[in-house]
């Protein structure tokens, strides 16, 4: 059965695509059967990972109903992927049906056997997209940086995760927050941390072990339609990415082992 795993936080520029990139590239290179999903209007992540939209199913098809997701299914050079676009934005508006906010889970479960785990990158936003990815997954990943609005983003997703954990899904855990760009140097990254611990502890889980370095080669490898796994291997961001995967799937790992 596939594992659903929604990188999340309402703020951006916290590094939620570079996160999913580099997860689904090392679950790759691990030889797990990866999908990545965009639920990010933007399509920074469909960008990331070297897809094209153009004539394509995209999420947005699958959430109004125009397609399967399976037919929004486009193999790429990293993993597979159900692309985004701009259509996306205007789909608040548009899902008021009874029910929209299990739209995705349902969608999700012809996949279950096909897949080892799914990605799914979820907008800046706390939308109708975001309550899907909740609804839909079994974990949650809390990217953010060592900075205090960041700490603000991760307060107010808070309310919104235990909605969600009430009403749609109350079988969703929250796996981690992982420190993006981080540089212990800096007197704000402990300051920053230390609270990030208390809001962890209030959402019953805990920040990774694993902090990602800020680097050159993450910035360039969307360009390449590349993960930062393939694209400089070697670099500290990638062996940084590597340890944090191996985090992340190690409880799953013992679980399958019993």
């Amino acid at each position: 059965m596939a594992k659903v795993i929604a990188v999340t936080n309402q703020k951006g520029g916290v590094g939620k695509t570079t996160t999913c990139c580099s997860i689904c590239g090392e679950l790759v290179r691990l030889g797990y059967k990866v999908l990545a999903i965009d639920l990010d209007p933007q399509g920074n992540l469909s960008f990331s990972l070297g897809i094209e939209t153009d004539d394509n199913f995209t999420i947005y098809d699958v959430m109004k109903g125009n397609c399967e997701i399976s037919d929004a299914i486009i193999s790429g050079d990293v993993c597979d992927v159900v692309p985004s676009n701009i259509l996306l934005s205007g789909l608040e508006l548009e899902m008021t049906g009874v029910g929209r906010e299990y739209v995705l889970r349902e969608q999700l479960s012809a996949l279950a056997k096909k897949y080892d785990y799914i990605i799914l990158d979820t907008p800046p936003a706390l939308s109708v997209l975001t309550i899907n990815a909740y609804t839909a997954s079994d974990e949650l990943v809390i990217p953010m940086l060592c900075e205090i609005l960041s700490l603000q983003g991760i307060a107010q997703l808070k309310q919104t995760i235990f909605a969600v954990k009430r009403y749609y899904n109350k079988s969703l855990c929250v796996r981690g927050i992982l420190l993006n760009k981080y540089n212990p140097h800096f007197t704000l990254t402990k300051d920053v941390e230390d609270i990030a611990q208390v809001i962890a502890e209030q959402l019953g889980t805990t920040i990774f072990k694993t902090k990602i370095s800020a680097s050159v080669a993450i910035a360039e490898a969307p360009a390449h339609g590349e993960s930062i796994i393939t694209y400089s291997p070697k670099s500290k961001s990638a062996v940084e990415f590597k340890a944090f995967v191996k985090e992340l799937i190690e409880p799953h790992k013992k679980k399958a082992n019993k």
